[in-house]
């Protein structure tokens, strides 16, 4: 028995030191893809005057630089053809921003992005969000009975199909943690978003924003999610797949761009942790 005891020990050692080795791996690099960040969010109590759309291209697995892209025409055009131009006022920042946006709930907009002779176009409505009306914490959540959790109520509108949108950021992740629902089987009832972890104490800030989108940008989010670690890395978890968004190239449907057009009222908030 002490021989087997020594021979296991012996096996734990070695598996544990050698997985402090860093591995390597020769990835072959795709060429680039151009990429488009046009989320138009207009935050309630604001005119939402101000929108930026970020123009980059994809880059290798272990590059630390996102490359961004210069010498684009970026332009939204809503359906009176009043055009909303977004211009890059910082070179070589990819950045191109537009100060006379006009945000109309329910109003159709149509985003145009003309870039190394390809012209690409997606098309989007302006969706609603309701209030956050009350916030609630408890402290004995969790398997364990451990963790605390906050929810952020708000009232659903029955009379029409919606998804939404949480994003919260919190001291115990290093980047904000997204979810996507709706309201298939909370119609017209009272809806939270929820954010629970056993690392929160009493003084951390958690800034909660809460977006109204659209259905098919809830399905594109779904997917997106799933593909980002949902199955908690399982080894029979689907494998990652080319997620593509509303934006088409015009020239050639082969050569496509990432990214979403999205048009999202949001409203946000910030909770303190009692």
């Amino acid at each position: 028995m002490k021989k087997i005891f020594y021979i296991f020990c012996a096996i734990s050692f070695i598996s544990l030191t050698s997985c402090e080795e860093v591995v390597t791996i020769d990835l072959d690099n795709a060429p680039a893809k151009l990429v488009i960040d046009a989320s138009i969010n207009w935050e309630k109590g604001t005119s939402g005057n101000g929108q930026t759309i970020k123009l980059s291209t994809t880059t290798g697995f272990y590059s630390n630089i996102i490359p961004s892209v210069s010498n684009a025409t970026v332009f939204i055009t809503n359906s009176a053809t009043t055009v909303f131009n977004f211009i890059e006022e910082v070179p070589n920042t990819g950045q191109y921003i537009c100060n006379n946006f006009v945000p109309v709930i329910g109003e159709s907009y149509v985003l145009t992005v003309n870039y190394a002779g390809q012209t690409y176009i997606a098309s989007e409505k302006m969706i609603p969000v309701p209030e956050i009306s009350s916030v609630e914490q408890r402290n004995d959540a969790g398997f364990s009975g451990e963790d605390i959790e906050v929810k952020f109520f708000f009232q659903d509108n029955g009379l029409e199909n919606n998804s939404y949108l949480s994003r919260y950021s919190t001291p115990v992740n290093a980047f904000p943690q997204f979810d996507a629902f709706d309201d298939r089987f909370e119609q017209g009832n009272q809806m939270f978003g929820l954010f629970s972890s056993e690392d929160l104490k009493a003084g951390d800030t958690i800034a909660y924003t809460l977006h109204g989108i659209s259905t098919p940008y809830f399905n594109y989010m779904r997917i997106l999610l799933g593909i980002a670690g949902t199955n908690g890395g399982s080894p029979f978890q689907t494998p990652p797949a080319i997620v593509r968004g509303n934006i088409i190239n015009q020239n050639d449907e082969k050569n496509y761009c990432f990214g979403y057009f999205r048009l999202c009222e949001v409203v946000k908030t910030q909770y303190v942790v009692q």
